[in-house]
């Protein structure tokens, strides 16, 4: 069993359960996400908490990704998981494989190292 904190940086998630919890992965809040790209708060605060999980062995999953350009910087900033309306819209589990068959087999799928959770 693996535990994530999802929301990093919004609501009851504290700094202390980094300590006192066995987290494995920080889900970085998609309202930081969202706009990353124009305000340089959101930004510092995504470096932030990538830098700090990478220094605590933790994985960082960024949440509300929807352009190429944040897919890109998530990738420069050293996080390589990432959820989305980029990658696909909701859908029922029946339609999961037959896109992830897809995005294994496109040439084109763009940031194929970042990967979809």
């Amino acid at each position: 069993m693996r535990i994530s904190v999802d929301d990093f940086g919004t609501g009851y998630s504290s700094l202390s359960y980094l300590r006192n919890l066995p987290i494995d992965t920080l889900k970085i809040d998609r309202s930081f996400v969202r706009d990353m790209n124009i305000d340089n708060s959101d930004a510092a605060i995504v470096r932030a908490i990538i830098g700090m999980a990478s220094s605590l062995n933790l994985a960082t999953v960024a949440e509300g990704i929807e352009s190429r350009e944040q897919a890109s910087q998530l990738l420069a900033l050293g996080c390589s998981l990432g959820q989305g309306y980029y990658f696909a819209k909701p859908m029922p589990a029946e339609n999961t494989f037959e896109l992830l068959r897809e995005m294994q087999l496109s040439d084109t799928m763009p940031n194929r190292r970042l990967e979809v959770v």
